[in-house]
């Protein structure tokens, strides 16, 4: 099997389940470390959240919320929501998808 074939098929597979927001992708978890403790730590130190305090970075809460996943997280600092400002116009989108890689990560580790 040809390994544009195999690429093909895997891609494929992702999109008809639809969870390539799931998995972490290649990323650098120390820059979104940096970046999260630059931008994000201000309302969300530990995983918590200063402003909505039901609103945390918690596993379950994230869970709960939709919003386990790095495609939602993506949104949510791209775009912003309620008390959260944007962050596309401020972060590379790089930065972004770092630093989503990072919540996840922590949230999954308990912060």
């Amino acid at each position: 099997m040809s390994k544009v074939f195999f690429a093909l098929c895997i891609y494929i597979l992702l999109n008809i389940l639809d969870i390539s927001g799931y998995l972490c992708l290649a990323s650098d978890i120390q820059a979104g470390e940096q970046i999260f403790s630059a931008n994000c730590a201000a309302c969300h130190a530990g995983g918590n959240n200063a402003i909505m305090p039901d609103k945390t970075l918690k596993k379950d809460v994230l869970e709960e919320n939709g919003m386990n996943n790095l495609s939602a997280i993506t949104t949510q600092v791209t775009n912003g929501k309620n008390a959260m400002p944007a962050f596309g116009g401020r972060l590379a989108e790089e930065d972004i998808d770092n630093v989503a890689n990072y919540v996840l990560t922590q949230a999954e580790q308990g912060w």
